[in-house]
């Protein structure tokens, strides 16, 4: 089952690109998350270009989703490229704690330049950026103590700029998700439709189940055969991952009339499953693979 290339690049999102170059200048620091499960598919390449010499702190989130070793590994890797990463959960608030320390550090000179002036009370102005779907409002919503961004488990809810402030001193610009014109990767483009960055509706469910069950495979067979149920020997019958999807679909009863395999809701269960953390604590990619 062959995956050529997603391409994905609704109107509104050149509209955030304008956005992001047009309210630069009114932040202090830009707050890159990235879905911690993703690290790499889920950084916009186009960032640097758009942001320039704005200092930048990178938060790895949905953290309760990944695997921990893995996590570590992405931050460190970051922190030896300089640049200060925490990694934390938006939705149960795990290591937000740290995200203030975070930023006052990047900030240290320039906040010394304001308590000189006698501006310590001054809020600092942060723009938080990032893919669909990768927790932006959830953030706002857990540092502002309230319902202050609309959220849902699907990308493309904020579609305008808006200011939050916070109860610790920050101000927060939500952007809208954005993606960029072109995945030059395959596996980027399935890694991002796979954790719904993507709409599923622009792209075929039974393909990105698929992959993502041979990545399975590949860096979780173990939690893949506790969650559906499969041997070690089955597993390895498998050609590819198309065929554990059928496996799969033949465990759960998956069938259609005449006993045809409904791959079309086994690729939703599989996927469905994999967001919502039951398969396990998974990553799908590290810092020392060959297509990063």
């Amino acid at each position: 089952m062959p995956t050529d290339i997603i391409q994905w690049f609704p109107g509104h999102m050149a509209k955030t690109k304008r956005l992001i170059r047009e309210n630069l200048a009114s932040v202090d620091i830009v707050i890159e998350l990235l879905d911690a499960r993703i690290p790499y598919s889920s950084a916009n390449p186009q960032l640097a270009e758009l942001i320039g010499s704005k200092p930048v702190i990178t938060v790895l989130n949905k953290a309760t989703l990944a695997d921990e070793k893995a996590s570590v590994l992405w931050r460190d890797h970051y922190i030896k490229k300089g640049r200060r990463c925490i990694v934390c959960d938006c939705i149960n608030g795990s290591g937000l704690g740290i995200l203030k320390d975070g930023i006052s550090k990047v900030l240290a000179e320039k906040l010394a330049r304001y308590e000189e002036k006698g501006m310590n009370g001054r809020h600092i102005k942060a723009m938080i950026v990032g893919i669909p779907n990768v927790g932006k409002s959830s953030l706002i919503n857990k540092l502002s103590k309230g319902k202050s961004a609309k959220v849902e488990n699907r990308p493309g809810v904020t579609l305008t700029k808006q200011w939050v402030t916070t109860s610790i001193g920050i101000d927060l610009l939500d952007m809208p998700g954005v993606l960029w014109p072109k995945f030059d990767s395959k596996t980027v483009g399935e890694n991002l439709a796979a954790t719904g960055a993507i709409k599923d509706d622009v792209v075929i469910p039974e393909q990105i189940a698929a992959s993502l069950c041979e990545k399975l495979r590949q860096r979780y067979p173990e939690m893949l055969c506790t969650r559906y149920k499969l041997t070690k020997e089955k597993l390895d019958e498998c050609r590819d991952g198309e065929d554990i999807m059928e496996l799969i679909c033949r465990k759960r009863g998956f069938l259609l009339p005449g006993g045809v395999l409904d791959t079309e809701r086994g690729a939703g269960v599989i996927l469905e499953e994999f967001r919502n953390g039951k398969i396990g604590r998974i990553t799908l990619e590290r810092p020392e693979d060959t297509f990063i």
